[in-house]
């Protein structure tokens, strides 16, 4: 092999790095991905990529955070379109936002959602801040409803006993809200992330040219569930 010269050294390699990691993943699916083969493709050694990953899992992980950073850039930009008394349109924007992230980059919408990666234990504390920012722009949407009262919710299963814990942890990157908010959230994520995965692996049939129409009719039913008009 030979290494680039100095004029032809990659200004960003980590980055450079990263991107082929993406390509890769489109091309052949994480299982397969290789460090000697993005060296190969970019032209150097394998020690180089050393440099900035220990390993596949160090790559691994550090692709799971970005795309949970793009994710969680995307889901507070959509949010913050909207005017904070707009709480319902806030859902719906959230959840538009969410959508069209997941068909925009499905790659990364499944390392970060979908069928976990053989071998690969993901370093919790190191993704937990930016996975629980991505969710936090829903979460904080219906903590504004709660706080106004205009959640309709009578009641919610509690933080089961010893986890207690996790969810300190979790409000410590997220943002200091109540359970019942956070509970409310899940439930709603669940259904979007039901349609849209599904929708990704086409496994829905369309309703409406593109199944825009199914999705939408699922965000008002989730509006109407959970707002007090």
């Amino acid at each position: 092999m030979v290494r680039p010269s100095k004029k032809q050294q990659i200004p960003n390699l980590q980055e450079a790095i990263k991107e082929t990691a993406w390509k890769q993943i489109t091309e052949t699916g994480t299982a397969a991905l290789s460090l000697r083969s993005i060296a190969r493709e970019l032209n150097i050694t394998a020690p180089a990529i050393y440099n900035y990953f220990a390993d596949r899992d160090a790559l691994v992980t550090a692709l799971i955070i970005d795309a949970y950073t793009s994710f969680g850039d995307s889901q507070i930009a959509a949010r913050d379109a909207i005017s904070a008394e707009k709480m319902d349109e806030r859902i719906y924007a959230v959840g538009i936002a969410y959508r069209q992230w997941a068909r925009t980059y499905p790659q990364r919408y499944q390392l970060i959602f979908g069928t976990p990666i053989p071998g690969y234990v993901g370093p919790f504390m190191e993704i937990l801040p930016s996975a629980a920012r991505s969710l936090g722009a829903l979460v904080s949407v219906i903590e504004d409803l709660r706080i106004a009262n205009k959640l309709k919710v009578d009641r919610y299963p509690n933080v089961q006993p010893g986890h207690e814990e996790e969810f300190d942890v979790w409000k410590s990157f997220a943002g200091n809200y109540d359970i019942l908010s956070l509970a409310v959230s899940m439930l709603i994520w669940s259904r979007v992330h039901g349609l849209v995965s599904l929708e990704i692996a086409n496994n829905m049939p369309p309703f409406g040219v593109n199944g825009d129409a199914l999705y939408m009719y699922e965000l008002e039913a989730t509006v109407n569930q959970f707002v007090k008009r």
